[in-house]
């Protein structure tokens, strides 16, 4: 993690809300697995208020922002990215409003949007982790992966608002990304498997300041991440395999079970 972009500060710090500038970001599933491309970044245009029964790219943008607000206890479930603002879209963003301060309805208003907002940084990226923290470690970027370098970033994006919810679940403490993106290549040259969702950008090992593996997976067990490491590691690795069945892995994997 980049230490002056990031020293240990709260949200509150970058919640100078930045308002509605229209983020061409990569809205709308084609199909189950298919991931659309990222354009270019600024905050996001909200149009309207969202709630139950809503549909549209809206709320696919919205569903990928509080996704790591799948559940409140450990429970193997995701927030799908199917445009559909249903009451599972509803409880996240009822628990998203929750640990953020505001009037937990499970509508997303100016308020909310607001917020929503605050997690986005101008390039695209979020408010606490910076798109070089993904980069595969051969000095690839985001390239020689087994999808194109547009949808790794794109499925980077994703993953990094789940990562928002770990880091505010765990009071705010710092991550570190030890493993995000990997190229074909590196991931062989470190002894990963073949298909490792790391090749597709679709998950982090990492370590969160001041807390253990095992506090770290439990967090994650609420953050609608399908596969998790053994927390016997010095390090957790999460990914949102069942969100990309096209990638061959759409299964659940806990290697420690429920804890």
């Amino acid at each position: 993690m980049n230490p002056s972009r990031h020293p240990h500060r709260s949200i509150d710090r970058r919640a100078l809300f930045r308002g509605a500038a229209g983020m061409t970001a990569a809205l709308g599933l084609a199909a189950a697995g298919s991931v659309a491309m990222a354009g270019t970044a600024s905050a996001y245009g909200w149009t309207r208020t969202l709630q139950q029964g809503a549909s549209g790219s809206d709320v696919v943008e919205l569903q990928i922002r509080v996704g790591g607000w799948a559940a409140s206890s450990a429970q193997q479930t995701y927030v799908a990215w199917d445009g559909a603002f249903g009451p599972a879209t509803a409880a996240a963003v009822k628990r998203f409003q929750s640990a953020y301060g505001l009037t937990a309805d499970g509508v997303v208003g100016p308020q909310t949007q607001s917020v929503l907002n605050s997690l986005e940084s101008g390039d695209g990226s979020t408010a606490h982790f910076d798109w070089s923290e993904f980069h595969s470690k051969d000095g690839s970027g985001f390239s020689g992966g087994k999808v194109g370098s547009a949808t790794v970033k794109e499925n980077v994006r994703r993953l990094m608002y789940k990562l928002e919810a770990v880091r505010r679940k765990s009071g705010n403490s710092p991550i570190t990304i030890n493993s995000g993106f990997r190229s074909t290549s590196h991931n062989a040259s470190v002894g990963g498997a073949s298909n490792s969702m790391h090749v597709y950008g679709v998950a982090a090992d990492i370590v969160v300041s001041g807390r253990s593996t095992l506090q770290t997976y439990r967090v994650a067990e609420t953050c609608g991440f399908s596969g998790l490491e053994a927390y016997t590691n010095s390090w957790q690795h999460v990914d949102s395999r069942v969100q990309y069945p096209s990638y061959g892995s759409g299964f659940w994997w806990w290697e420690s079970g429920v804890v």
